[in-house]
C-alpha cells in the first residue's frame, strides 16, 4: 500500500508533471507509486518493449515504491465503466490518502479523458455491494499535475519547492530516450520542462517549483509550510 498514487495516461506523464515533487514526497517518508492507464504506444520510435524499459528505469531513478501499467488503449482512452474499474481496483488495492492526476484542459484527449477517468474511478473505488477487488477506499485528497502539450501555463493552486528532486527528475526524463532523444523537436521537451519549473520556482523564491490545481478549496491547519 501507499499514501500517494500518481496516475498518468502514458509512461513519462508523471515524471514530465511532477517528477521531483514524487522525491520530495519520497524524502519526507510517504510511500509513492505510480499508474499508467496505457503503454503509450504506438510512438514513432518505442516499442511496448522499449517503454516498459523506460518506465521501469525511470521508477528506479526517482525511487518509487512500485509502478503499474493498466492495458488501457493509447490514443482511444475512453471514461468507461470497465476502465472506472480497472484503476478503481488498484486503488482500492493501495489504499492512498492522496491521488495526483493530470490536468483537466489539454489539448491531447488522453489527458482530458484520463483525467475526467480518474475522477470516476477515484469515485467507484469507495462503492461497496460490488463484486470489485478490494475493500471500499476513499481518497482524502485529490491534485492535479500540469502537463506539457498546451504551450501555456496556468495559475497553479499551490507551488512546491523541488529545487532538492529536479536532478532526479532531470535523470528520470533523460530515462524515456525513445520520446525525448530521437529528434530536435523531442529532445527540447526536457529543456521546456526545466524552464517551465524555473519559471515556477522563481514564484515562490526557490530554483525550481512543480504547480498543482485544485478543484476545490484547501484548508490549513498550520501556517509553518507555507512559503
Amino acid at each position: 500500500m501507499v499514501d500517494v498514487l500518481a496516475i498518468g495516461p502514458h509512461p513519462d506523464d508523471v515524471e514530465l508533471g511532477m517528477g521531483a515533487t514524487l522525491v520530495h514526497l519520497l524524502g519526507e517518508d510517504y510511500g509513492v507509486g505510480i499508474v499508467d492507464l496505457t503503454d503509450g504506444e504506438p510512438t514513432p520510435f518505442g516499442t511496448p518493449e522499449i517503454r516498459r524499459q523506460e518506465s521501469a528505469e525511470a521508477a528506479k531513478i526517482l525511487g518509487v515504491n512500485f509502478r503499474a501499467t493498466l492495458d488501457m488503449k493509447n490514443r482511444w482512452l475512453f471514461d468507461t465503466v470497465e476502465n472506472r474499474i480497472k484503476l478503481a481496483e488498484v486503488i482500492r488495492e493501495q489504499r492512498p490518502e492522496i491521488v495526483f492526476i493530470p490536468y483537466w484542459d489539454d489539448s491531447h484527449p488522453d489527458h482530458v479523458i484520463g483525467s475526467a477517468l480518474c475522477m470516476s474511478a477515484i469515485f467507484t473505488a469507495r462503492l461497496t455491494k460490488t463484486d470489485m477487488i478490494g475493500e471500499p477506499h476513499r481518497v482524502r485528497r485529490v491534485f492535479h499535475f500540469n502537463s506539457i502539450h498546451l504551450k501555456t501555463i496556468a495559475r497553479p493552486a499551490f507551488i512546491v519547492d523541488v529545487s532538492a528532486g529536479m536532478e532526479k527528475k532531470i535523470a528520470a526524463m533523460r530515462a524515456y530516450k525513445s520520446q525525448f532523444g530521437m529528434t530536435e523537436t523531442s529532445k527540447g521537451v526536457i529543456e521546456r520542462i526545466c524552464a517551465m519549473n524555473r519559471y515556477l520556482g522563481s514564484m515562490i523564491g526557490a530554483q525550481y517549483g512543480e504547480g498543482f490545481f485544485v478543484k476545490e478549496e484547501l484548508g490549513v491547519r498550520s501556517m509553518r509550510g507555507i512559503i
